[in-house]
């Protein structure tokens, strides 16, 4: 028992240390454009990558069955050493605009044998609990994804290419102590052979497809905002001009809360049912999208850092309920699959909404353009509703 009780401290470290791999880029952005001159698209470029390498790996490895046939662990091990490794080669000088976003693809592509298999491994340790282990897990890579817009801030007195060292350091860290102290769990059923039609089989399934669907809509909105978290806030500073944010520090409390949301999220699951607080999440994240222009208006700057603070919390709280739908509704010996096919689908659904809105801002004037990200939201809670359980 004592095992296993230390077994999901352990996963939650590693992830959260190995998904400070994902906003790297985004937290050394400025240096990178002016070391490498990079155009003005190099936010929305080098944060598709990551997705597009996403998309790739979980595609790969969900038609392979890998996290099922092959040891979680090892899998989660390997993801995280070549992630870092990736990681590491944006520091170098030769790099051009498209040896960059070459790594940063890379670095997605691992990635997707680092935050679902860390899922997969909760699952197979845990039964009972699962949606609160679960919660605990995503509220990780929400506070990693937040990580290197901290580690930016705090580490001024250091170059940029430290900062990408220290995260890819972290990252091997929590690869080795998942090989290390965390086995095949007791509830992993092993799958002997690739099936490429499970995929297929799984949206075939209702209460999934359910599931799935409103993890979709809330995947559409989420990594947008995080996104724009520092431009949300240097519009607001450029509009209101006796307002100094620390954007570095503020964008990491803005992303980070959501790990606190997280964990609320699945405890109130536990009183309110899964699908009701997911479905009731969804549309406080969409009321935030429709909000945001009224927001800029406001010269209290104190009411909008709150603002982001609990849109922060909301846009993010329904996401381990979804891993727990998307599991519950999901044979054992299928749902490493499960989770790396959703994941597959949510994370090229991204990278429509990062680019639409980024052309959004580009190419027009108003701070309606955040009405984009609603759509999501929208869509994810009709998918799912409350009326109907899945």
């Amino acid at each position: 028992m004592k095992k296993k009780n230390a077994v999901l401290p352990i996963i939650v470290i590693a992830q959260f240390c190995c998904t400070s791999l994902w906003f790297a880029g985004n937290a050394v952005l400025k240096e990178l454009v002016l070391h490498f001159n990079l155009g003005t698209s190099a936010l929305e470029d080098l944060t598709s990558a990551v997705q597009f390498g996403f998309i790739a790996g979980t595609f790969l490895f969900a038609i392979f069955t890998i996290v099922d046939r092959f040891s979680p662990s090892k899998v989660f091990f390997i993801c995280a050493f070549l992630g870092a490794l990736a990681n590491t080669c944006l520091i170098i000088d030769g790099n051009t605009d498209v040896t960059l976003l070459f790594f940063r693809f890379l670095t997605g592509f691992f990635l997707a044998g680092i935050y679902p298999v860390g899922m997969k491994i909760a699952a197979d340790y845990y039964q009972k609990g699962l949606g609160t282990s679960l919660g605990f897990i995503i509220g990780a890579l929400t506070l990693g994804t937040a990580f290197p817009h901290l580690l930016k801030g705090s580490m001024n007195a250091y170059s940029w290419k430290t900062v990408l060292i220290a995260i890819s350091m972290l990252s091997g860290i929590g690869g080795s102590l998942l090989l290390l102290f965390v086995p095949d769990g007791p509830f992993r059923k092993k799958s002997s052979s690739i099936d490429l039609k499970v995929c297929f089989k799984l949206f075939k399934h209702r209460p999934f497809r359910k599931a799935a669907f409103g993890y979709f809509g809330h995947m559409w909105e989420l990594y947008a905002f995080w996104t724009f978290v520092p431009i949300l806030l240097k519009t607001y500073s450029d509009l209101h001009t006796d307002t100094h944010f620390n954007i570095p520090l503020l964008s990491f409390l803005s992303i980070g809360i959501g790990s606190l949301a997280c964990v609320l999220g699945s405890s109130l699951a536990v009183k309110f049912g899964v699908q009701k607080v997911a479905f009731y999440s969804l549309v406080l994240s969409g009321i935030c999208c429709v909000l945001t222009p009224l927001l800029f208006v406001s010269a209290n700057e104190l009411l909008f850092v709150l603002f982001l603070f609990f849109w922060g919390m909301v846009v993010i709280a329904d996401s381990p309920l979804f891993a727990t739908l998307i599991t519950q509704n999901t044979p054992e010996k299928n749902r490493g699959t499960a989770l790396t096919v959703a994941n597959c689908i949510g994370f090229a659904i991204t990278i429509i909404s990062i680019q639409g809105l980024s052309s959004l801002y580009h190419n027009s004037n108003t701070h309606f353009i955040y009405w984009f990200l609603a759509m999501g939201p929208v869509f994810g809670a009709f998918a799912i509703g409350v009326k109907r359980r899945l």
